[in-house]
């Protein structure tokens, strides 16, 4: 059991692609800083640049995931979220997807809580 009690945090397939592309660049970006080299120090920061629009790309077409808890049933990091395409609540993401998006997540009813232990059950 983690520090963090029996909840999802957040594995998808956005999250892991945006990291995985994060740490690239600024791993490239600092290989070039040590080499002296400047277009390389561009190229990893824009790998870097790159890592948030594919993550925002991946997040609103479902293999993100919305804010709060899930269902353990789609705690899978390769579970995709149907809801994405009408957009999250309360998603900065999905409202600066577009006005539809924003209007759609707007309307859209607030997700079910997934229920959590208290605090002194399942140490």
């Amino acid at each position: 059991m983690s520090a963090h009690g029996h909840v999802d945090l957040g594995h998808t397939v956005a999250g892991w692609t945006g990291t995985t592309l994060a740490l690239l660049g600024c791993t490239g970006a600092g290989v070039a800083v040590c080499a002296a080299w400047p277009p390389g120090i561009l190229i990893g920061l824009a790998v870097v640049v790159l890592a948030g629009v594919v993550t925002w790309l991946l997040h609103l077409a479902g293999w993100g995931k919305p804010s709060g808890p899930r269902p353990e049933s789609a705690w899978d990091w390769r579970t995709r979220d149907s809801a994405a395409r009408a957009g999250h609540a309360d998603c900065l993401g999905c409202r600066a997807g577009g006005p539809r998006r924003a209007v759609a997540a707007a309307r859209s009813h607030p997700r079910p809580a997934a229920p959590l232990p208290a605090a002194g059950e399942g140490a």
